[in-house]
């Protein structure tokens, strides 16, 4: 198992009900692929505690935290202090996710604003990466985050990029990373394999967003964070790369930017 080319599923939400009962398994499947970490990230702060005992339970996992725009206008808006403090724990590494979605929740949009820019907020006091979502909202977020990012540097990355060429561009140029899932496995996804791949290799990640979003050949069932290494391999070949090259640049990218993940690993 150590020779296997090593991955990290970057984004992954292992306390949703679909994995119940199965975590042991999940993870020992995730390490047999190679998979030798996973973040998994809590969309409401009322579930960071079960979040929380996900990370503290099993040694490859970490965690991160924050209030997915979906939720923003039904869930108490998060503090900065409030985030800062989650960030006291030793294997939470990331403020997130956080974003724009108006896709399905555009009425909400001023309060997902306002949430994405207390995360902001908490990503430069604390110098933790950013998670960002976004969905039907490139203009706004390239905009926030520009103007954010001009205030108070933070690192970033855009988890499961399927947005437009030009919210990537203005991404790539603030130094952040862009987040490789299923999505750009599939096979009608040519247009945001080509987004990935006019960007620097040092700034991609990948991620499964399990439970999902499944690549292939695995498409339309539950995804889990080993099926992360299908995504890695179609990013191999996208990148006119051999696989082991591939993962060990990912994983590079992964420790620059998740950089706290890095440093428990080395002192583990």
């Amino acid at each position: 198992m150590t020779d296997l080319p090593q991955i990290t599923d970057s984004h992954c939400h292992l306390d949703f009900p679909d994995f119940d009962g199965q975590l042991d398994e999940i993870v020992a499947r995730a390490a047999r692929a190679g998979v030798t970490r996973m973040v998994t990230i809590c969309t409401r702060l009322r579930n960071e505690p079960a979040v929380r005992a996900i990370a503290e339970a099993h040694a490859p996992v970490f965690y991160a935290a924050g209030t997915h725009p979906m939720s923003a206008a039904e869930e108490p808006l998060a503090t900065v202090e409030q985030l800062v403090a989650l960030a006291a724990h030793p294997k939470f590494v990331g403020i997130g996710e956080t974003g724009l979605d108006y896709h399905y929740t555009a009425e909400s949009k001023a309060i997902q604003q306002q949430s994405l820019r207390i995360h902001i907020a908490a990503a430069q006091q604390t110098g933790l990466p950013l998670i960002i979502h976004s969905r039907d909202a490139d203009e706004d977020m390239a905009a926030i985050l520009s103007e954010e990012h001009a205030r108070g540097a933070f690192g970033c990355v855009m988890h499961c990029y399927s947005s437009g060429p030009e919210l990537a561009r203005v991404a790539v140029d603030l130094g952040f990373y862009l987040s490789m899932s299923g999505i750009a496995a599939f096979p009608r996804s040519q247009e945001v394999r080509d987004i990935f791949a006019a960007a620097p290799v040092e700034r991609i990640l990948v991620e499964t967003d399990a439970p999902y979003l499944a690549p292939p050949p695995h498409r339309g069932k539950r995804n889990e964070p080993a099926y992360s290494l299908h995504t890695a391999k179609v990013g191999a070949e996208l990148f006119g790369m051999d696989f082991p090259a591939f993962a060990a640049q990912t994983e590079a990218n992964f420790e620059r930017l998740f950089s706290k993940a890095a440093r428990a690993a080395e002192a583990a």
